[in-house]
């Protein structure tokens, strides 16, 4: 058996009927020799001390409650119990006490009570009385009291006092008296009755509650909870209750029933919420029925109101009306966030309907009014309720928004509107901004789109928001990325090009859950989120993030990044390395320096990963452009290994030339044409995969859009021409033996999208030899200013005299996919 089933904490009753904590250990049942017979020890967790050690009498009686407690008595007035952990554990050794006892381990108490007054009483005839009460009387209110707190630990004796209580009507007898005590200020004797009172709720008898908390009766309950013994000065509940908490009624309520029924909850609520002390573990179940009173109290609540269409529709008149006052429409919207939190108390299938009732009368058109209200506390309560409508139904939700789309602007669709309450978020921590994206996340989510025969939630509706939504929740992550107009001449290396304003906390953690909501894009919406990446070259702009000074937030540009790369998908690969997106990512790992900590550890951890699954494509980019930066980095083997890869696979492909006719050898670098005819058929089948659509056109284009592929058709068109030219585009020997590297960019680039900090390793680097030698020398290349305008940045070195001539007579360009 496990330590946990095991774990035991042990109790013993006090003299003021109150249970004490001994100590928490271990329970086992052996034969003790100094006892003369089996015996249950407890040892201490702490140190192994022995807490209890009890002989297993043969004629003690066990009781096992709520399956997790075994109590006794080992003298007259010593009673012990064992609370377990684990229901396991607690069967164990009830198994092991019946055992010793010859009793069958069903029963829940393994001896009767020997001349006890419980034997006695279940030997009398049902029709006698069960407990005799003392008369009510203010002379007999300590006998009363200590008669109920002894009842307390017997389940036998608590239902034979409720019965008793019940048949004399004994409660209101009892209430009188308070009420004689408060007027005579009889303080001992209100004492008396707040434990009598205490005492009968834990009893846990919903027919004793009826009473009770009756509009005659509630409110001297409460008062007598009021006077708590262990209190210098007594509690004014009941001057809270009346004086205090009042009752709005947003709209006239006329059933008599239903105000009272509302009455009653909230005050049986206070009673337990705010009154009674937190339960011990003794105690915690004796309450469960006064739980169940206010839980069918409230489901009745909501079935009269939901009946009550007039009601309903009354109140949504007046919430949409637009000369409805702020101070109403708040306490219209308080109503419908406590209607709806009243709902989670009712059955799956009365749920259903209630939340069809309020779809029918037209909730989600309300919410999109008062969710763009200036009031903070209407917004937050309009959030709550929009909460309860998508964990209810996502696609409810969902198809109004997408009705909604063929008759309303972009601007006030409710998706947009919660969007830009989510940007527009104005509690420093975003509270209700981390709300609302957790709701744009569950409606995104294609697990729970259904899927029909005759339609496909999942390719309208993500259709929908990426035409609709998505520029709404990407704006403020492009303009936070923006490039300045003065910056276009940056010098590349320079780390002035790439800026990220405001770069204060709040904007950081704006950004980082919009990154949160894209990355969860990417692992969820393959083709969508692949077609609005490559358009608006996004994973450039991400990347920018890299150089905030908040490291959480380049965190999440650096996971968004791994998600698209943990894709292995060939076309987000031939982006990257076109792009040349490692640029910002090797850079923040040179800035991070020899600190070791989670941003040192994340972009290791991506660059394994590249090297474990054998990228070839972006292996081949980061060793050819970055390795002579990264081979100083020894305390892991990752940036070795990716070298290791490279040359292997550089002499698989040198074995694979010298296997094919001489005249296919000047073409050393060219694609293999089966790879590229692969990567067409996997373009061109994406959707049919996926959603069964075409490719949707591109959004309209800049032109740094212009250097990745917008459709299948003019990927092919282009096919051809990159293969002629890859011949020419091989990097130039320079006269030192190195290779000079033009870096490609898009045309953000000439606005400064390109530019990397002081360490950029655009840089030269020397080819990659089959043993793994590099020249050293040349690991980063002095910067040199771009030409004004142009779309790529120029290393060049002092002593690279034959490079000028050969630009001249052989002029270089990168082969643009899609060109």
């Amino acid at each position: 058996m496990s330590d946990t089933r095991r774990r035991v904490k042990v109790y013993t009753l006090n003299e003021d009927r109150q249970w004490d904590d001994r100590g928490t250990g271990h329970v086992s049942s052996s034969y003790v020799e100094r006892l003369k017979g089996m015996s249950l020890l407890v040892r201490a967790e702490s140190d192994g001390s022995l807490l209890l050690e009890s002989k297993i009498n043969p004629n003690t009686a066990y009781q096992k409650q709520q399956d997790t407690l075994i109590v006794w008595s080992e003298a007259e007035n010593y009673d012990l119990a064992l609370s377990f952990q684990e229901k396991a554990g607690c069967d164990e050794i009830w198994e092991k006490i019946c055992q010793v006892q010859g009793k069958d381990p069903s029963v829940e108490v393994t001896q009767d009570l020997i001349e006890s007054e419980e034997e006695h009483i279940e030997e009398m005839p049902e029709t006698s009385p069960l407990i005799d009460l003392p008369t009510c009387e203010l002379n007999k209110l300590e006998e009363i009291a200590d008669l109920v707190t002894s009842v307390l630990s017997s389940p036998i004796r608590r239902e034979k006092l409720a019965l008793a209580l019940e048949n004399e009507g004994y409660i209101k007898k009892l209430l009188q008296l308070f009420q004689v005590c408060e007027n005579l200020e009889n303080t001992e004797g209100l004492h008396h009755l707040y434990e009598i009172i205490r005492g009968i709720l834990f009893l846990n008898k919903a027919t004793l509650f009826e009473v009770m908390f009756s509009d005659e009766c509630i409110m001297d309950v409460v008062g007598c909870l009021e006077y708590d013994p262990s209190l210098a000065q007594p509690k004014r509940h009941r001057e809270f209750l009346t004086k205090t908490a009042k009752f709005k009624e947003v709209i006239p309520i006329t059933d008599s029933e239903l105000r009272q029924k509302i009455h009653q909850t909230y005050r049986v609520q206070y009673i337990q919420d705010i009154i009674l002390p937190t339960p011990s573990v003794f105690e915690e179940n004796f309450l469960s029925t006064l739980t169940s009173f206010i839980f069918f109290n409230k489901v009745e609540i909501v079935s009269m109101l939901q009946e009550d269409e007039k009601f309903l529709s009354e109140v949504f008149a007046q919430l949409t009306d637009e000369a409805t006052d702020d101070d109403k429409r708040c306490e219209l919207v308080n109503f419908f966030k406590e209607f709806c939190a009243f709902s989670q108390t009712l059955q799956p299938q009365n749920r259903d309907a209630f939340f069809k009732t309020l779809a029918k009368l037209g909730i989600l058109p309300a919410l999109e009014i008062v969710m763009g209200m200036d009031d903070l506390q209407v917004r937050s309560a309009a959030t709550d309720i929009f909460s309860y409508l998508v964990e209810f139904s996502p696609s409810m939700v969902r198809e109004f928004v997408m009705q909604e789309a063929q008759q309303s602007d972009d601007d006030i669709l409710l998706i947009n509107v919660v969007i830009e309450q989510m940007i527009c978020d104005t509690d420093p921590e975003l509270g209700g901004a981390v709300q609302l994206m957790g709701l744009l996340r569950t409606l995104i989510d294609p697990e729970n789109m259904l899927a029909t025969a005759n339609k496909t939630e999942k390719s309208e509706f993500l259709n929908f928001f990426y035409n609709h939504c998505m520029h709404v929740l990407t704006a403020p992550l492009l303009a936070n990325t923006a490039q300045e107009k003065g910056e276009k001449d940056a010098v590349v290396g320079s780390t002035k090009s790439n800026t990220i304003c405001p770069d204060n906390y709040q904007t950081a953690q704006l950004l980082a859950l919009i990154l949160e909501l894209l990355t969860f894009c990417v692992e969820h919406h393959t083709y969508h989120i692949k077609n609005y990446i490559m358009n608006k070259d996004l994973l450039r702009r991400v990347l920018v993030l890299m150089n905030s000074k908040h490291t959480f937030l380049a965190l999440c540009a650096l996971r968004f990044m791994r998600r698209i790369i943990g894709l292995k998908d060939e076309f987000y690969n031939r982006y990257i390395t076109k792009g040349n997106l490692f640029e910002p990512v090797i850079n923040a790992l040179l800035d991070n320096g020899t600190r070791y900590n989670l941003l040192n550890s994340a972009v290791i951890e991506l660059f394994e990963f590249i090297r474990v699954e054998d990228i070839k494509s972006l292996i081949a980019h980061i060793v050819e452009n970055f390795y002579n930066a990264l081979e100083s980095i020894e305390y892991v083997q990752t940036f070795k290994g990716l070298k290791t890869k490279y040359e292997q696979e550089k002499d698989r492909q040198t074995q694979k030339l010298n296997s094919v006719p001489s005249i296919l050898r000047s073409n050393r670098f060219r694609r293999d044409a089966r790879a590229l005819e692969e990567d067409e058929e996997m373009w061109f089948n994406e959707d049919e995969e996926e959603e069964g659509e075409a490719v949707v056109p591109p959004v309209e284009k800049s032109k740094q859009e212009d250097d990745f592929p917008d459709s299948y058709e003019k990927f092919m068109e282009t096919k051809k021409a990159k293969e002629s030219e890859d011949k020419e585009n091989l990097p130039k020997r320079t006269s030192a033996g190195g290779f000079k590297f033009t870096f490609s960019h898009s045309a953000s680039a000439a606005n400064g999208a390109n530019g990397a900090n002081s360490k950029s390793v655009a840089a030269q680097t020397s080819p990659a030899s089959s043993n793994g030698s590099s020249s050293k020398s040349t690991a980063l290349a002095p910067a040199v200013t771009a030409p004004k305008g142009s779309l790529v940045g120029l290393v060049d070195y002092p002593d690279d005299e034959d490079d000028d001539e050969e630009e001249e007579t052989s002029p270089r360009k990168r082969p643009r996919l899609g060109s």
